[in-house]
């Protein structure tokens, strides 16, 4: 099994899920998205597993100018402006 892990450096959900995978001796692999983004492909699988794009989005984020225009944005550029800002992106589990 693959682990991947997500997230940002700074951030406190991604420091737990290293922190658990470490304790337990499990190998991971943390994908800094500040630094490297995901592609769309596995943007696709991810929000997949989490019932859709919509549920990868946090809602609840700071920027609402930009949490406006996701929403109602065109479905087909929807995931462009996912992954080009991906501080929409909500923590979407771990341990």
């Amino acid at each position: 099994m693959n682990i991947q892990i997500f997230g940002t450096k700074k951030c406190n959900d991604t420091k737990k899920a290293e922190r658990f995978f470490k304790e337990r001796g499990i190998k991971f692999q943390f994908i800094d998205m500040k630094e490297k983004g995901m592609s769309k492909g596995k943007f696709n699988s991810v929000a997949q597993t989490n019932g859709g794009l919509e549920n990868m989005i946090n809602w609840e984020g700071k920027n609402k100018d930009l949490l406006a225009l996701t929403k109602y944005i065109a479905e087909e550029d929807k995931l462009e402006k996912v992954l080009e800002n991906p501080q929409v992106i909500k923590n979407t589990g771990g341990p």
